[in-house]
């Protein structure tokens, strides 16, 4: 169990929440994570479920059926959903899509999807990356040009998109398209595509090597359209919401990848208490201990470095630049932690019956997606 308690951020009713976020996955995720990675896909049952219990979205203002929270409760999902093993899938709602459509859609945009987002109803994805376009977003090829053969104010898109989370599930695609190519990233706008539209179609839910319960999948769009009322804020200024919303969203990998680190030393701990060799607890091997005591120095730098962040975000005053380095540092942590921490377990970590071999490959993503670790650098060493 997370011992977060000492966390200047979290009062009395942050831990209330954690509580029932703790009882809820007990309850309903925990005994079928084993049947959400063998049928690579969260239920939409889980989703509906997950809203009825409050946890979805939790900084929707209330005109819009949410309870108008702040990111500290967001950060306890993370925190807890992590812990308990869950993909990257429902916490992609909370802290990505819905704040788009939030913060730059019309009020008929948000009227129609935002209530029965945090419902559970409706599922969103975000379609950035293209199979020639990763974290280099300017790179998008998939187009989206007005249409001149009909009465209606529409736009047509063409092109298509690959490791899109929640993918198969979604009922909405907010799809980053380019709407003028001769302004090259000024040139992008985000619309919102709904999965019934004809000409869109779901490739296959994708095989990866972790992060099995995340339906993660190939988007084509065949002269798929779109009134022009789905665009998210403004034509042309869909980079712009990209790069002001990046902070959040690497922040939010930031946490996943420090609770998952943390679970993944607690795995360990555990493992090294209860397993023999030579005539004495694996525990009590310096080397064992020595290796633990790094994990949990870096355990305790990061959860002091998360505090900080995640309170500068929360006061509007986290930083691109502090975002990246965010996102970098605990990603990187995390890896060296649970692999650490599976070499421990010896050739048990190898086998996929422990816990441990689910938190090493899921880890294993978070070094790419959001920007891979490189580019992170790279952005960091601009605004040196």
């Amino acid at each position: 169990m997370l011992e977060r308690d000492g966390s200047s951020l979290f009062g009395e009713e942050h831990r209330a929440f954690r509580d029932s976020v703790r009882r809820f996955i007990a309850r309903e995720f925990s005994p079928r994570l084993e049947e959400f990675e063998e049928a690579g896909i969260v239920s939409r049952e889980f989703w509906a479920k997950a809203g009825e219990a409050g946890l979805l979205c939790p900084t929707l203002p209330e005109e819009y059926g949410g309870p108008g929270l702040d990111f500290t409760f967001n950060t306890i999902l993370n925190e807890e959903f992590t812990y308990a093993m869950m993909s990257d899938s429902v916490t992609l709602q909370s802290d990505i899509t819905m704040p788009y459509i939030l913060r730059y859609a019309s009020e008929e945009l948000k009227q129609r999807w935002l209530p029965r987002m945090i419902a559970g109803e409706v599922i969103a994805a975000i379609a950035m990356t293209e199979p020639g376009a990763g974290s280099d977003l300017q790179g998008v090829r998939t187009s989206a040009r007005r249409a001149n053969d009909s009465g209606n104010d529409e736009f047509i898109i063409n092109g298509s998109k690959t490791y899109i989370t929640n993918g198969q599930n979604a009922d909405i695609i907010l799809t980053v398209c380019k709407t003028d190519p001769e302004l090259g990233a000024k040139g992008t706008s985000l619309i919102l595509v709904e999965a019934d539209r004809p000409g869109f179609a779901r490739g296959r839910n994708l095989d990866k090597i972790g992060q099995w319960s995340a339906d993660t999948s190939e988007l084509f769009f065949n002269d798929v359209r779109v009134p022009a009322s789905n665009v998210i804020g403004d034509v042309n200024r869909g980079f712009v919401y990209l790069v002001s919303d990046l902070p959040q969203e690497r922040l939010s990998i930031s946490i996943t990848a420090q609770a998952a680190a943390q679970r993944a030393f607690d795995e360990a701990v555990a493992f090294t208490r209860d397993r023999s060799a030579f005539g004495k607890k694996v525990i009590e091997f310096q080397n064992t201990r020595f290796t633990l005591a790094d994990i949990k120095a870096k355990l305790q730098v990061g959860w002091a470095h998360l505090d900080w962040a995640i309170a500068r975000h929360v006061a509007g005053e986290l930083t691109a630049d502090e975002a990246a380095a965010s996102k970098y540092w605990h990603t990187e942590m995390q890896w060296l932690a649970c692999d650490a921490a599976l070499q421990l377990h010896g050739g048990a970590g190898y086998m996929n019956e422990y816990p441990i071999a689910r938190i090493w490959r899921d880890a294993r993503v978070r070094r790419i997606y959001g920007g891979t670790s490189e580019i992170m650098r790279e952005l960091i060493g601009r605004g040196i």
